[in-house]
């Protein structure tokens, strides 16, 4: 029975985690998808304001969600968010770095630590999908 839906169950998320974590550990013979994320507290109010969000596999760190309030841009707290993510998928063992950000996000902001674009498709008429990659070896 196949059932499409917007709202899946909470499981969901760890049957198919858990089902390719099998099937890619009988092709590599590892096993090392992990989160990774870097929390940005408001000093102000304690609470949580932003961060990054990630996974690391394979040998590769995938950024999916990075956002900082407009309070705290420009002071170097993302720059340094993206330095401690970077960092520990590179403890991890990985050497690869890839996300996609959107035209009117931060490609640019992106670009100045070193990320490169490797393709892009349009998706609106002033919405343009970026997908960028890193070296992450020395």
């Amino acid at each position: 029975m196949l059932t499409l839906t917007d709202a899946p169950d909470p499981e969901f998320e760890t049957i198919l985690e858990s089902g390719l974590a099998d099937y890619n550990a009988t092709h590599t013979h590892r096993r090392d998808w992990c989160p990774l994320a870097v929390t940005v507290r408001d000093t102000a109010t304690g609470e949580l304001a932003g961060g990054l969000l990630g996974r690391t596999s394979l040998g590769l760190f995938f950024l999916d969600l990075f956002y900082l309030p407009e309070h705290l841009r420009g002071a170097g707290t993302g720059s340094e968010l993206l330095r401690l993510a970077e960092a520990e998928a590179t403890r991890r063992g990985c050497r690869a770095a890839t996300l996609v950000t959107v035209n009117f996000q931060a490609p640019e902001f992106y670009a100045r630590h070193g990320w490169e674009e490797f393709g892009r498709i349009q998706t609106a008429p002033d919405v343009t999908r970026i997908f960028m990659r890193k070296s992450l070896t020395t």
